[in-house]
């Protein structure tokens, strides 16, 4: 078995591993990518790419700080990436409007509004069905109300992995192509990570395996209790003009990005770790969609996606140092906002690698929490 060498080497080329690798090559610290498959050909590949920091599970809770810091790095990553490798990664701020279409629906929504409207840099309000109307006006007639938030926006994942991957590889940072099988360890200290046909020597390994994270416990001894979620995503030519915000209904969304294309989506299906399109799931996310925007019963399906996202068992990140194993670090349980997290959780990997104070608290998202 060949050995080659490297200080940190991150398993798993999705967001969170990419974006640890390009904060740490921004600090002049060059890392090994393993990636077995391609970068970005998994969740962080094939996901929705909406930025709503003021919603979602853990938020307010645990979640809303690095909520609030992946959205400010997603600001600057737009910039910068575009700067550093020319490529456009399609940061774009959008509105975003959630339909209520039951009293159920009311109550949820104006529940969440007072600590909605109460956070710097956004501006959320409770509409009527007409004012509603007056932003989306193909909106389904049985609309009660919704909510309006600005300052959220949308992003190509896709391109977003590549540019981060194109801009670490400039700074030193290299992908190889395996599939991690174990750690070599001394004692309580990693010194390596094995591969099927290779050993990397190394002092520090990040596992950012998304729902693969599991497979990780019995090397570094502590429980990874994290399952695939997975989504399935229509992307539609629609009749009319754009949908200009991201139209919400419950755990259902629809918007029309920069391809041209409505994106609608999304399933939660507990299918293990089937990756493929179903003709169930088309049929679901379509009711949903015609519900929500019922000119849209005449569009036409041009693609399906699904993938899988990291869900753990409690809903909250996993995102920290391993206990006493050292160099050893884990990020994932992104789920349904893992793009959003996804730089604030390379950021957090990087700053404790480089033995920097991490930007927000990690003490809810340790790794170690299952074995308690």
């Amino acid at each position: 078995m060949t050995e080659i060498s490297s200080d940190v080497v991150i398993v798993g080329g999705g967001l969170a591993g990419m974006t640890t690798a390009y904060y740490l090559a921004k600090a002049q610290v060059p890392s090994v990518v393993v990636e077995r498959d391609v970068i970005g050909s998994h969740a962080s590949g094939f996901a929705y790419g909406g930025l709503s920091p003021l919603s979602g599970f853990g938020i307010p809770g645990p979640h809303a700080d690095i909520a609030q810091d992946g959205m400010s790095l997603h600001r600057e990553l737009g910039k910068s990436l575009l700067d550093e490798t020319g490529i456009d990664v399609d940061f774009r701020e959008r509105a975003s409007l959630a339909l209520a279409l039951t009293e159920a629906d009311v109550r949820r929504l104006q529940a969440a509004l007072p600590w909605q409207q109460r956070q710097p840099g956004y501006a959320a309000r409770w509409l009527d069905a007409a004012e509603a109307r007056r932003v989306e006006a193909r909106i389904a007639d049985e609309t009660q109300g919704a909510t309006l938030i600005e300052g959220g926006a949308g992003v190509e994942p896709y391109r977003l992995v590549l540019a981060l991957t194109r801009a670490a590889e400039r700074l030193g940072a290299r992908v190889r192509h395996g599939r991690a099988i174990g750690l070599r360890r001394d004692g309580g200290r990693v010194t390596g990570v094995v591969l099927e046909r290779e050993t990397i020597a190394c002092s520090t390994v990040v596992f950012a395996l998304g729902p693969w994270s599991a497979e990780v416990a019995d090397w570094i001894g502590v429980p990874i209790d994290v399952r695939p979620l997975k989504g399935q995503i229509l992307r539609l030519q629609a009749p009319g003009p754009p949908v200009e915000c991201s139209v919400g209904w419950g755990h259902h969304y629809a918007t029309t990005k920069t391809d041209g294309l409505l994106w609608a989506g999304t399933t939660e299906e507990e299918a293990g770790f089937d990756e493929e399109s179903t003709s169930a799931a088309r049929d679901e996310i379509g009711a949903a969609l015609v519900r929500m925007l019922p000119a849209m019963a005449d569009a036409q399906i041009a693609h399906q996606t699904a993938c899988l996202r990291p869900v753990a068992s409690d809903q909250l990140l996993v995102l920290g140092r391993v206990p006493r194993l050292d160099g050893v670090y884990v990020a994932t349980g992104g789920a349904r906002k893992g793009i959003l997290y996804g730089p604030a959780m390379g950021r957090a990997i990087a700053d404790l690698v480089l033995d920097r104070q991490p930007r927000v608290a990690l003490e809810a998202f340790a790794p170690d929490r299952f074995l308690r």
